[in-house]
């Protein structure tokens, strides 16, 4: 990357930046230009260098906060799946510490990022992350439970809303709680006490 390009992924990382910190305080409806602006140190002549829109910026800061999502897991989705497949069906496990801590480090040192999408989830897309999470994920595992696919909607709800659930309880504790203790309670949440076999089978 040359000198150039860093100065410009600089600046774009400032904004995107200031767009989360403003999406802290307010709806993305009532955030303008000028204030991402202010809240980035630039003028508006840069802004419309990197962007037509604010629908572009979010774009973009969604992608940025994906990234590093990702980048919190040691395994890719192709081994979780492959994992999945070969284990017996009474070894399956629908929510494991192998992902969930990640996923609670991931929240607890991105919290600006979680207020912002639980405060604004239609602007930021909340429910596309959570819909590949279901259809990657939760989908093949309730499968080999064979809950009947007519009620996967309704078993994905239960389970992801309830961790959610969670999830914004510890940000309103401003994540204070230790990531094991949360993961403890979601584990005990989600099954019979091992986390073990969708609930009704």
């Amino acid at each position: 990357m040359n000198k150039s390009e860093s100065k410009y992924f600089n600046t774009a990382l400032r904004m995107d930046e200031a767009l989360l910190a403003l999406l802290e305080e307010k709806d993305l409806d009532y955030i303008t230009v000028k204030e991402i602006c202010h809240q980035a140190g630039v003028n508006r002549s840069t802004f419309y260098l990197h962007y037509e829109t604010i629908a572009d910026l979010v774009n973009e800061t969604l992608e940025m906060v994906n990234q590093r999502f990702l980048s919190y897991f040691p395994q890719q989705e192709e081994v979780v799946l492959a994992n999945m497949s070969s284990r017996e069906r009474e070894e399956l496990v629908l929510v494991t510490r192998e992902y969930l801590l990640p996923y609670l480090r991931f929240i607890r040192d991105n919290k600006k990022v979680y207020r912002a999408a639980f405060r604004n989830p239609g602007s930021m897309q909340a429910h596309t992350r959570y819909g590949e999470l279901k259809q990657r994920i939760l989908g093949p595992i309730l499968e080999r439970f064979e809950i009947p696919a007519a009620h996967h909607p309704y078993y994905m709800a239960y389970y992801v809303e309830g961790i959610i659930a969670i999830v914004k309880e510890w940000l309103r504790q401003d994540c204070t709680d230790e990531v094991e203790m949360i993961a403890d309670i979601i584990e005990s949440c989600v099954g019979y006490g091992d986390g073990r076999r969708p609930c009704g089978k």
